[in-house]
């Protein structure tokens, strides 16, 4: 159905939510995929119930990137390791903070697609390449100065990886999620003070799931999308329209 089978797909943050949500519907589509992430327990639990490979690398290191990935052969990749930093304005961010959030978030996959885009254009069969941003991109929300900058500037990584792939067949698109109210993000979102605000104004009134954000990565990377790149796509419930 998405012309996945057997394609060799990268997804980094498995170990998250999102990330493994979407490790599980690669492998339902057929993919050959190879999961990164932070935690190895969430890893080898996720290959014991998926059959996906683990490969462990730093997404702050570029030359632990380019070590895992020179070499590896990848049809797609799916940028979605992250770091959430701190809830702050910015008159009181720590910038060291910003800092890591930024490298973890717009650096690291950067050089991930840096070195990934290079096993593509070696092997010359076109490929797929999906970020994994935020409604924090595309609107102001209070507190996300750190992250909303991280995930703006990989959406303009996205723009500019599509633009210069595009000669060799490689697709580059950002998904930009509304919340997913993991126990990461409920000390947050999960207020009354700040969820029911924010859920009113959302048309749809609820948290994604990790399965709603999934889905359409794999859409954006199989055939079905295959005239679709230089994309920001919302998964909002409609949040970022009002």
């Amino acid at each position: 159905m998405w012309g996945l089978d057997g394609r060799t797909v990268l997804v980094t943050g498995a170990s998250g939510g999102i990330g493994g949500a979407t490790v599980r519907q690669l492998r339902a589509a057929g993919a050959d995929v190879i999961a990164s992430g932070r935690s190895t327990d969430a890893l080898d639990a996720l290959a014991a119930e998926t059959g996906c490979r683990s490969l462990a690398f730093d997404l702050t290191s570029e030359a632990s990137i380019r070590h895992a990935l020179l070499d590896l052969d990848l049809w797609g990749v799916v940028n979605c390791g992250g770091f959430g930093g701190e809830i702050a304005t910015p008159m009181d961010t720590d910038i060291d903070v910003f800092d890591k959030v930024i490298s973890i978030n717009a650096r690291g996959s950067l050089l991930v697609t840096k070195y990934a885009s290079q096993s593509m254009i070696r092997l010359g069969k076109g490929g797929s390449i999906v970020n994994v941003s935020s409604q924090a991109s595309l609107v102001a929300l209070p507190g996300h100065i750190s992250y909303g900058s991280s995930k703006a500037a990989l959406d303009n990584i996205t723009r500019v990886s599509a633009l210069e792939l595009g000669r060799y067949d490689i697709r580059v698109n950002s998904v930009n999620p509304t919340v997913v109210m993991t126990d990461m993000s409920a000390f947050y979102w999960g207020r009354p003070d700040i969820a029911e605000p924010f859920l009113k104004q959302m048309p749809l009134h609820r948290w994604a799931t990790e399965d709603e954000i999934a889905a359409p990565i794999v859409f954006l990377l199989g055939d079905g999308a295959s005239m679709i790149s230089g994309v920001c796509l919302p998964i909002d419930g409609g949040f970022t329209c009002c």
